[in-house]
Parts: structure tokens; sequence; C-alpha cells
């Protein structure tokens, strides 16, 4: 008898993710492809076409959660549209944070600060009731988040290299070799530019350098650490907002994005905001919650644990 399955894409700006799960436990394909954010990925469209053709037969509910969804209607509408003349089976279309709010607090309430290439707190009081703070994008938005961690990095670098910052050397060597550019400082033919004009995706690429930023923090590189704190500071602030939206409950607050993957960064969160819940499930597994329970499945808590460690054999945390 074949076993039947749901499914789950989770669409961020810097990667999509699809995961099907049998109903035995064990895993079907895990597909990873680029961004699927229409606001800055011009084939969003073709990458969920494709992630959605990988889909078995015997899928009886598709959960997804885009980047950018319910932001604006036209976007929305186009996104809804691709997935209905795309895929036969039952689905959902959410938010990308609320998925992620759903695997933290596995349907419980709570404030879940997400910070990948954008950053935004989604927050829901267990009563049926949600808001959101941040989300505004990269032009006037996205504090604390990996693009701006990266962006203030190469802003740093950038002062560095022409002579307008003449402190934070330590930072010098060491970020520019990871982006193997010249560390000649006072000097225009280091390569910056000419590194940011072979970008293919901008805002994904600078996003990814909050990695180097906390790797150079961890090994005490004074101005990376700078920057690691300046983030947490804009972070914590979506945190108080989201909790100041319902007064009367004490919540509790998660994580997600590939920026909170800093311990760094989570701790001088939590030295202000209290320390934060281990996500019960990633924010792919929120959408399999949502799926499991489109599917009639029953979800229970044995169900959410064997999930959970299923998607962390394979390897799959955020």
């Amino acid at each position: 008898m074949t076993c039947s399955s749901i499914a789950a894409i989770d669409g961020g700006g810097t990667k999509t993710l699809l995961v099907v799960l049998h109903r035995d436990g064990t895993l079907g394909p895990v597909i990873r492809a680029p961004g699927s954010n229409p606001f800055d990925q011009v084939d969003w469209q073709s990458i969920l076409i494709s992630l959605m053709s990988r889909l078995p037969s015997t899928t009886k509910a598709l959960s997804l959660g885009l980047a950018g969804y319910g932001e604006m209607r036209a976007s929305g509408r186009k996104q809804k549209d691709v997935v209905a003349s795309n895929c036969p089976h039952i689905f959902n279309i959410t938010n990308d944070v609320n998925i992620a709010c759903t695997g933290a607090f596995a349907g419980h309430g709570g404030v879940l600060l997400l910070a990948g290439t954008g950053s935004v707190a989604w927050v829901v009081n267990g009563k049926g009731e949600q808001d959101r703070v941040g989300g505004w994008g990269s032009l006037f938005g996205d504090e604390g988040s990996a693009f701006w961690i990266g962006r203030q990095a190469l802003s740093l670098l950038a002062m560095l290299l022409d002579g307008r910052n003449q402190k934070d050397w330590a930072f010098l060597e060491p970020f520019a070799d990871v982006l193997g550019l010249s560390s000649n400082a006072n000097s225009y033919d280091a390569g910056l530019m000419e590194w940011y004009s072979r970008l293919e995706n901008p805002r994904a690429s600078v996003a990814s350098l909050a990695k180097t930023v906390s790797d150079l923090a961890e090994q005490g590189i004074v101005p990376a650490q700078r920057i690691i704190v300046e983030a947490a500071a804009l972070l914590g602030a979506h945190i108080t907002a989201a909790r100041r939206k319902f007064p009367d409950t004490s919540l509790p607050w998660s994580y997600a994005g590939g920026a909170l993957q800093s311990r760094l960064l989570r701790e001088a969160l939590a030295a202000h905001h209290g320390d934060p819940l281990v996500p019960r499930l990633p924010p792919v597994g929120g959408a399999l919650l949502n799926a499991a329970q489109m599917a009639g499945w029953n979800p229970d808590e044995r169900w959410i644990c064997k999930t959970a460690e299923t998607l962390r054999l394979a390897g799959i945390s955020s």
C-alpha cells in the first residue's frame, strides 16, 4: 500500500526549501532552491513551479510559507495564482514568518523573531490573535537582519579603505580576505566595487556576509562584535514592540533565520529580553504542521517530537 504524504515549502529571500514527509514519518524529497521573494527574485515563479513539479502523487496537502505574501495585494494574488495553476493538491499559503512562528511554538503563543535576509517579529497570543512588527524591506526597514549586518560590514570596509575610519584596522584584513579583496588601505584598487558588480543576487549575497561578521566577532574582532551588538539592539526593539501588542499576556520569544544562528547575537538579545525558547520545529516544520492538520493527520505532541528529530537528522534547522 502506498504511503500518503504531505509537503511544505519555505520560500525566503535567500533560499526556498521543499520538504515532503510521509505518513510513516520518513522523509520524501528534500530540495533546496534559490530564494523566491517576488520583490527581489525575478525567477520566483519558475522556482516555485519547479519545486511543485517534484511533489509525489501521494501528496494529500501542501502548505507554503512565502516571503512577501500578504504584504502587497497584487503580488499576493500572483503568488496564489501560480500555486493554484501548478498544484493539483489541497494547499494553503501564508507568510514565511507565520510558518516560522507556528513551528517555533508548535501552535502556541509567543513572539517569533526572524532575522534572515530581512527582519520581522510575528506575535500570536494563543487565542487566535496575531500581529507583526517590522518586515518593511531593505529600503526603510529590516534593521538587524543578515542584510543589515552585511551592509554595515561593507560600509565599515569602505571607510577603512578610503581612510574615513582610522581606528577599526582589526576588521580590515580578515574581512577583505574573506571577500578575496586587497586590504591595501586608502586604495580604490581593492576591488570592492568590482566584487559587488559581479553579484547575481546582491541582496542575498550581502546577507550571506552576516555569518562572516559573526565568525569574526567570535574570534574577538572588536568592530565585528560592535556590529553584532548593534544588530541585537535593533532586533530587540522588535521583541519589545511585539510584546506590547498583547500587554496582558506573558509571551516567550523564539527565533528563526540565518542571522540568529549566531550565538553572540542570541546572547546579546537574551541579556535584555530573557532566554529564548529553542524552536520546537524549524520554519518548514511549521508548514508541515499546517499541512498535517489539513490532511487530517492529528499532529499531536508525539508527532511534533518525531518530526523535529527527523528534520534535525536531515540537517534542516532553519
